[in-house]
């Protein structure tokens, strides 16, 4: 769902559930234009404690700014629009079809 998100909002998917030893794992990596979007996705149930537009922490954030190097060491250099990093939150109802809402530029 997230995916089908980014790619109706013009992006290109490029890789998904790309993981980096025991560094972590990029959800979504994208490409917007000239610019490297790196996606965290995030599901919750309607009526949790915690939407998930609010899950980029400033450790969550930093985290996926590392992961972000580490994949442009793998796939080369940054490209001209430079790395941004950008959440699909999921919200899924006890009934009907689940949201997805897309924020960019998050950390």
């Amino acid at each position: 769902m997230a995916a089908r998100r980014l790619t109706e909002a013009g992006m290109t998917i490029l890789e998904r559930n790309w993981r980096a030893g025991r560094t972590g794992e990029i959800d979504i990596v994208a490409q917007d234009g000239d610019t490297l979007v790196i996606c965290e996705v995030k599901t919750r149930r309607a009526g949790s404690f915690e939407h998930p537009m609010a899950a980029i922490t400033p450790a969550k954030a930093e985290r996926l700014r590392r992961l972000a190097e580490r994949w442009l060491q793998a796939h080369g250099s940054a490209p001209p629009g430079g790395v941004r990093i950008d959440l699909v939150g999921i919200i899924v109802p006890d009934r009907g079809a689940p949201e997805a809402e897309h924020a960019r530029g998050v950390a």
